[in-house]
């Protein structure tokens, strides 16, 4: 007897290739290197502008990697999603898991960001009061919904670069007048003890400021397809998918029997990865160099005094152009900070609402507010991670620090798991198109490569509480496998919740798929 027909939570389309790109941007932030950049000055030794620019090339695999994947597996989950596809169930989970850090932690590091400059603009009000209420901030946006959260963010993201054009501006004119403080090559090529090394272990740090590009994929499921005219509720439905659940079908691309009306919509997510990281790779290597032919401190001195490193890019605005732009970049830091956190908030909270619905966390996360159309449990629980994260952080000396150490490692670790699933897919399984050698190959083997040296090259730190973390990772997974084997259950295809709730998708990833 034919059981009760049983749908997936499912998302609302509404966002354009505009909100993509404001998503991705806000999540980075275009002013991201202010905070890092004496750190970065120091270890290149003064080839700070050639830090991004490697960290930007090094980065652009990772990035041609979820455009192909984001084709295959339109869908909430981002990494989770790409990796259960195209290595298996494990694998994704893992995926999954240290991406968590990535999605959780970035955004407590952010709201930190906007506490340490509000407390420098209002030094009578503490940080962490500051940190609290940007969390309570965007929360409210984020839940007010999706479409309303990136217009405010669009009008914050033309702000940030505003300012971003006026420093631009003002240094020019600066070193026009009076000359630069560092020959005019060396922010490429360095000053005193140049070495590639010391510029690749500061391509490590580096990164950090890139992550958020990769965050616009998991808005796969709210993205604006040809067929979707203004938006609304997708009626998606696919086979073994569920009903509303645009979940690609076996071997087809999106748009071709993947419950996507066009593949315009994977298209659009793809292309909105890349010039996100195109776009902000450019600021990042311009405002660096000039910030760096204005430093009247040099990189060697920089490295004697650790504790002048974090205000190292004020310190250079202060010296040259004046304080009043000193106050204007705090601002704009602050502000920015803060709606950097929302964005990657969000991206946190579909992480979280696709790996419920996959029943790999909790399933009462996996709902979806018929007003707003956002998982909202999922992003209170986000929200409530990142609080405390920043919150604790805050209140301590050596908290940013921390923070930044747990979450290079496991956006890090996901990023080569999704190199892994581009082979997969493409190469190992040949699904959904004719495999090429260097798209589906090369690249990501480069790209694995090039991430995997970075993390070698971080701090023993990082590395320990990322390897910590995997363990737990492998713990939990294999409690979940004991859990279906001692239960007799797998996961199929004909068995879910109610509508609303977290169910079963028998997407590509499904391992019972192929045998179908």
């Amino acid at each position: 007897m034919a059981g009760p027909k049983t749908t997936q939570a499912t998302l609302r389309r509404t966002l354009t290739f505009r909100d993509l790109v404001v998503y991705g941007l806000l999540f980075i932030a275009p002013m991201a290197p202010v905070g890092v950049f004496g750190t970065l000055d120091a270890k290149s030794h003064g080839a700070v502008a050639l830090v991004y620019l490697v960290a930007t090339v090094a980065m652009a695999f990772t990035a041609y990697s979820y455009a192909q994947m984001v084709r295959v597996a339109p869908r909430a989950g981002s990494v989770f999603t790409y990796a259960r596809v195209g290595l298996g169930e494990g694998p994704g989970f893992i995926a999954g898991w240290m991406a968590m850090l990535d999605y959780l932690l970035i955004p407590a590091v952010a709201y930190l960001f906007s506490g340490i400059a509000m407390e420098e603009l209002v030094p009578s009000v503490d940080r962490w009061v500051w940190t609290a209420i940007a969390v309570v901030v965007t929360t409210g946006l984020n839940l007010w919904g999706v479409r309303a959260a990136a217009l405010v963010g669009f009008l914050v993201l033309a702000m940030e670069i505003a300012v971003l054009l006026v420093f631009v501006a003002a240094a020019l004119v600066e070193l026009a007048a009076h000359g630069a403080q560092r020959d005019w090559l060396s922010p490429l090529t360095g000053q005193s003890g140049f070495t590639i090394s010391a510029v690749f272990g500061a391509v490590s740090v580096a990164v950090l400021s890139y992550l958020g590009f990769d965050a616009i994929a998991s808005f796969a499921e709210e993205t604006l397809d040809d067929g979707d005219g203004k938006g609304g509720k997708a009626s998606n439905t696919s086979k073994g998918g569920g009903a509303g659940a645009p979940a690609v079908a076996e071997g087809a691309p999106a748009g071709k029997g993947s419950g996507w009306r066009s593949a315009a919509g994977p298209a659009r997510v793809s292309r909105a990865v890349l010039t996100c990281l195109a776009v902000a790779g450019f600021l990042f290597i311009v405002q660096t160099y000039l910030a760096a032919l204005l430093s009247p401190t040099s990189s060697s001195e920089l490295a004697a005094d650790p504790a002048a490193q974090g205000g190292a890019f004020y310190s250079a605005v202060d010296t040259s152009v004046g304080t009043w732009l000193h106050d204007l970049v705090a601002v704009s830091k602050a502000i920015g900070a803060a709606f950097a956190a929302l964005a990657g908030q969000a991206a946190a909270g579909r992480l979280l609402f696709a790996m419920a619905r996959d029943r790999r966390l909790p399933g009462v996360v996996a709902k979806v507010n018929a007003h707003s159309g956002v998982p909202r449990r999922a992003l209170l629980s986000a929200a409530v991670v990142t609080l405390v994260a920043a919150v604790w952080a805050a209140r301590r000396d050596d908290g940013l620090d921390r923070l930044v150490s747990v979450v290079d490692v496991g956006a890090l670790t996901a990023f080569a798991l999704l190199h892994a699933s581009v082979i997969g897919w493409f190469w190992v399984r040949k699904r959904a198109e004719v495999p090429s050698v260097s798209r589906h190959v090369l690249v990501p083997l480069v790209g694995m490569g090039i991430v995997i040296a970075v993390i070698v090259e971080a701090s023993s730190t990082a590395q320990l509480i990322g390897a910590i973390w995997l363990g737990v990772g492998f713990v939990v997974l294999a409690a979940q496998w004991r859990g279906r084997a001692a239960g007799g259950t797998g996961r199929t295809g004909g068995t879910g919740g109610t509508s609303g709730t977290a169910g079963p998708s028998s997407g590509p990833g499904d391992p019972g798929a192929g045998a179908r």
